[in-house]
């Protein structure tokens, strides 16, 4: 028997196919992104994609919705964006959240109470407002009946050639804590670098240098940055960078083979967080990007090449996802 999810926030899939693979029945995906809703529908026609805004699903009838009673959903999963909340600390509940995104993640706990939940984030989530914004989100997960633990996971450790760091939330509902547990995947004895993946030549969905930002990056040796090169070049580039304190270390930043990627983003330029191809002169392509994601080679971005390079720079890795759901599904079958 397929244990059954719904997700929330979906994106492009990262957190879904995961979680596909680690053996979850997906009866309900919701997206409000029209190209990344696109991306879900053509890759997997047959999973219920709901291309519409949260809160308004949200407010429906859920059971109805989903066709499913309340208590008898195996997982939610999904990871709202991170908002300040007005009352936080104030402990008014559910109110203290109402109108933000995660207030409606909230809300398809309360209606449907699923056996566990995953709610995945960034790491950033725990300094977030001197802390008070998880805390807040921590005390709604126990009003609403569930025990809780957390842990930041680095995608390295899974099978991912990526460093890139996602607080994983999970919450188990309070009746069947005495039944079951849930243990964080084990990392894996080897961490893939770069070169363990295919690279493209001549891509044909990939972001381009100016001409006067490629030849400086032609300088640049695989592995490095800018103190790699003439300073007075480097000073040019940088302009006010170059007075800032730091070590900016993202700053004509050139990947080496022999290395993971650093988080991969949602734009393939931007001069404080550059990713310089290791071999070509170029950013990574959408290919090569969602390579690094682990995603499939079939699984087809949709819409224009920025949207596919937002998609991809947002998901979740799959392999950590699956890792995840595998240790979901543990849990569950000890019920």
């Amino acid at each position: 028997m397929a244990f059954k999810s719904i997700e929330l926030f979906a994106g492009a899939g990262g957190l879904a196919l995961g979680l596909e693979q680690a053996g979850f029945e997906h009866i309900g995906l919701v997206e409000f992104d029209r190209s990344a809703a696109d991306t879900l529908i053509h890759n997997r026609p047959s999973w219920n994609v709901l291309c519409e805004d949260v809160e308004i699903v949200a407010a429906r009838d859920l059971e109805t919705e989903f066709g499913i009673k309340k208590g008898e959903l195996d997982l939610l999963s999904g990871g709202a964006p991170c908002q300040s909340f007005s009352y936080a600390g104030k402990r008014l509940g559910l109110d203290d959240v109402r109108g933000t995104m995660f207030y409606h993640y909230a809300t398809f706990l309360h209606k449907l109470q699923p056996k566990m939940f995953l709610f995945e984030n960034v790491r950033g989530l725990l300094t977030h407002d001197k802390g008070r914004t998880y805390e807040t989100i921590r005390n709604i997960f126990n009003d609403e009946g569930y025990t809780i633990q957390y842990q930041v996971l680095n995608a390295w450790d899974y099978g991912v050639p990526q460093k890139r760091e996602r607080l994983i939330t999970i919450g188990i509902r309070n009746d069947l804590v005495e039944k079951c547990s849930f243990n964080y995947p084990a990392k894996h004895d080897y961490k893939p670098l770069l070169k363990d993946i295919e690279l493209e030549t001549n891509p044909t969905e990939c972001g381009k240098y100016s001409e006067y930002k490629a030849n400086i990056f032609a300088l640049v040796p695989p592995g490095g940055y800018w103190r790699d090169i003439d300073p007075d070049i480097a000073k040019e580039y940088m302009k006010t960078c170059w007075f800032m304190g730091g070590g900016r270390t993202g700053i004509l930043r050139r990947l080496s083979l022999e290395e993971p990627s650093l988080t991969v983003l949602t734009t393939p330029q931007m001069k404080q967080t550059d990713r310089c191809h290791p071999l070509e002169v170029r950013p990574f392509s959408v290919r090569e990007n969602a390579r690094i994601q682990t995603f499939p080679d079939d699984w087809e971005f949709q819409g224009t090449i920025g949207a596919k390079y937002r998609q991809v720079g947002n998901a979740v890795p799959c392999n950590l996802a699956k890792e995840i759901g595998l240790e979901c599904i543990k849990t569950l079958e000890m019920l």
